[in-house]
């Protein structure tokens, strides 16, 4: 008989927001897309079949907040190296690269690696080489028109544009380099992805940004948070929601604040996606990977489907990317995690040394990247 599919995921339960779909189903792969997913699809149609029986079957993870330019920065990790392993089959550069030095990342990290590597182009020319200097306390880094140029050539691996809002960022410039970023983004018809951080004043940030931006770091706890003295949701915050923001959680080696994400959610204000700002300052902890990350708002009272969602079909939309990544429907890339949920009790700490203890663990069982295992 001649084989139909190369892969078949059979018996796990397949989780896809962007279907609705959270039942048990056979997955099968051909050619590198998804070619059908049904309650029985016989094992003699495929060259490869593979028992998923009590576990997940989701989108791969679409981490829209990384550090991948290895070599160039001080921030730059391997991505094929942790995403592999972790069920993550496209990583975002939240602005490593900038205009002058995005040749390289195209070339020499893009462009090599297995996992799908898509970028933000920082405002910054000088981009997050070392991370202690601010790299727009000069706004003579800022070039808005040269940045729009590098996006609009770039199309097939650039979502929009990177900027840092905090004093350590930018110094006494206020939110001038946000300025220069939303400019470069409607020249090219992109989004801005925005850090926040201690020293600019977060309501001036939200009252900037446009529908379809992203604030990174939306549970940070370092100083103009999302939640004022009273650990109350500030209205700016409601009112930026209410207009379409989209906020991340970025978690990070210093920007994920579990009291402040506990006071955001029993609020009702919950992230729209969920990231890990991995780098080379948290790989080995508090971060590890994308499913940890996960775990700790499964923690925090999200459900398994919420947190694949905001990793999966929310992360791809957030970066224009929902037509082909973040979810499983017939004849978009197979890019697939399957998933186990460890029962027990797990050490988690956040981003400023705070250990809780979780009864759920999220393990990848096993990564797919365009078909191949």
């Amino acid at each position: 008989m001649e084989m139909k599919y190369d892969v078949l995921l059979k018996g796990g339960t397949v989780i896809d927001a962007a279907q609705e779909l959270n039942a048990v189903n056979d997955v099968a792969i051909a050619n590198g897309v998804i070619a059908a997913i049904a309650t029985d699809i016989p094992e003699e149609t495929a060259s490869h079949t593979i028992s998923v029986k009590d576990k997940y079957v989701t989108p791969g993870l679409v981490d829209i907040h990384t550090h991948v330019y290895y070599g160039v920065t001080t921030w730059g990790i391997r991505p094929d190296a942790v995403c592999m392993t972790a069920g993550t089959t496209t990583v975002v550069d939240a602005g490593s690269p900038s205009w002058a030095t995005f040749p390289g990342f195209r070339e020499f990290i893009a462009e090599p690696a297995r996992t799908n590597v898509l970028t933000y182009i920082h405002i910054s020319g000088i981009g997050l080489v070392y991370g202690p200097v601010g790299e727009m306390f000069d706004m003579a880094y800022a070039d808005p028109a040269r940045v729009a140029a590098t996006l609009q050539r770039n199309r097939d691996i650039t979502v929009g544009v990177k900027v840092r809002q905090g004093k350590g960022q930018v110094g006494d410039n206020g939110v001038e380099p946000l300025k220069c970023a939303i400019e470069a983004a409607e020249r090219a018809g992109t989004s801005v992805m925005c850090h926040i951080g201690a020293g600019v004043p977060l309501p001036d940030i939200l009252r900037l940004l446009r529908p379809g931006d992203v604030i990174t770091h939306c549970f940070q706890g370092n100083g103009d948070n999302i939640v004022d003295e009273n650990g109350q949701i500030i209205p700016e915050a409601w009112n930026a929601r209410e207009n379409g923001i989209i906020f991340d959680v970025g978690h990070g080696a210093g920007s994920f604040h579990y009291e402040i994400a506990q006071r955001a959610m029993e609020q009702g204000f919950i992230s729209d996606v969920i990231s890990t700002d991995l780098h080379t300052g948290n790989i080995n902890g508090p971060v590890y990977d994308l499913p940890t990350t996960l775990s700790k708002l499964m923690h925090l009272g999200l459900s398994l489907e919420d947190v694949i969602d905001k990793a999966t079909f929310n992360a791809a939309k957030a970066i224009g990317r929902e037509e082909q990544l973040g979810n499983l429907r017939v004849g978009t890339v197979a890019d697939v995690a399957v998933f186990e949920v460890l029962e027990g009790e797990f050490e988690f700490f956040d981003a400023h040394g705070t250990k809780f203890i979780g009864n759920q663990k999220l393990k990848a069982a096993l990564t797919i990247r365009e078909g191949k295992i």
